[in-house]
């Protein structure tokens, strides 16, 4: 992992509302590479990996339906869902996808 990587999520992991981070593999078995902080730790980690990659998927597959074209479509840059208790912060990219999850009250 590059070292500008490695800072900026060192720095996203210092951030006192930031409860944590994916860093995910895309494709088709969306697989953890990277994660910080207890929420994403074991099993829940995993099913938050899944329906991450899944709400992406599901995401670009609407944008691809309503422009009518793959190549000539829109592409997903940013998401941003908010809950009651959590927002959840997901950056899609080629070959990655990150994730954060943070207390929008702190």
């Amino acid at each position: 992992m590059s070292a500008e990587l490695e800072q900026t999520l060192a720095l996203l992991s210092s951030h006192r509302s930031v409860l944590g981070y994916l860093l995910l593999s895309r494709g088709d078995q969306v697989s953890i590479i990277r994660h910080s902080g207890v929420v994403f730790e074991g099993e829940q980690g995993r099913k938050y990996a899944s329906v991450i990659g899944k709400m992406v998927e599901s995401v670009q597959a609407g944008l691809e339906e309503v422009s009518g074209s793959e190549n000539d479509g829109d592409q997903i840059r940013f998401m941003r869902i908010r809950t009651k208790r959590h927002e959840i912060m997901i950056s899609p990219d080629e070959r990655y996808l990150l994730a954060i999850l943070h207390d929008p009250a702190s």
